[in-house]
């Protein structure tokens, strides 16, 4: 049995702190910044413990789930405390930024780090939208470096896949960075934008499921994402412009009643979606 610890506890936090209750019989502790959060996860057994700077010495494993900036400063107010025999992953939707920040404090102070990001989310975040299962066959990605061991890889791979985890991926911050800016980043500003259309207000009994998979991720915390948005903001705009390009040719097809190139251009939109596979 291990001890974890756990900052912040909104949806993922929270729903790592309940996986790890439901799955396994290691101990939790629990920080967040919210009087009210902390409430909630005693109550609902997600944690044992309060997560401080005394409690941190008894950490196997530390899995910090922040905003970007947040991440970063208690990163840097807290290296100290952290001990040289525990690991940290971060759980942060960006790689590069968050990996150039900890991992001087992980080589200065001797704590291991390693990357990493749960492929897995709702449209409503905070504790109380948090679940045990939310991981359940989802993708943990984690981003070791050459300061990673086998033994380590193995032992967190081992973690995550006990909380439910499908399968695990490796890869780099950078590639990281790259492959997220568009299935996920470029996902979120396109339902953004959509759901801006003066028609959205009028759509009540003429919308049905494809309305509802393009706006469903138009509910965003637009303060995190903010953050992860212009952390990534040379792979997301390189996106924007090639989708823009896209769109560019589908509206000049239809304006110019081009039948021949719009039905050619929904063929590859319709291949490409067969080789890209995806749900």
């Amino acid at each position: 049995m291990s001890t974890i610890g756990i900052v912040g506890l909104g949806l993922i936090g929270g729903s790592m702190a309940k996986a790890v209750k439901f799955h396994t019989d290691h101990t939790v502790y629990g920080a967040d910044l919210d009087s009210g959060t902390m409430a909630l996860a005693f109550a609902s057994g997600a944690i044992d413990n309060v997560l401080d700077g005394t409690s941190m010495g008894a950490c196997d494993l530390i899995l910090a789930a922040l905003p970007p900036r947040a991440l970063v400063e208690w990163a840097g107010e807290n290296a100290p405390r952290i001990p040289p025999s525990a690991v940290l992953v971060d759980l942060c939707g960006v790689k590069r930024v968050i990996v150039q920040a900890i991992r001087p404090l992980a080589r200065k102070y001797g704590f291991s780090y390693v990357g990493g990001h749960p492929m897995a989310g709702k449209e409503h975040g905070g504790f109380k939208n948090s679940t045990a299962l939310l991981f359940s066959g989802a993708s943990m990605i984690l981003t070791p470096d050459g300061d990673t061991g086998a033994p380590l890889l193995e032992r967190l791979r081992r973690f995550f896949l006990s909380l439910g985890f499908g399968g695990i991926t490796y890869s780099t911050p950078e590639e990281h960075d790259r492959i997220i800016s568009y299935t996920s980043q470029l996902c979120h500003i396109t339902s953004s934008a959509f759901v801006k259309s003066p028609t959205a207000q009028t759509q009540m009994g003429f919308s049905a499921g494809s309305f509802r998979d393009m706006t469903r991720v138009a509910y965003l915390d637009e303060n995190m994402w903010t953050q992860l948005f212009l952390a990534d903001a040379d792979f997301l705009t390189g996106e924007l412009d090639t989708l823009i390009g896209h769109l560019t040719e589908y509206r000049d097809a239809i304006k110019a009643g081009d039948e021949g190139q719009l039905r050619e251009l929904l063929r590859q939109g319709r291949e490409l979606k067969t080789t890209a596979g995806g749900t």
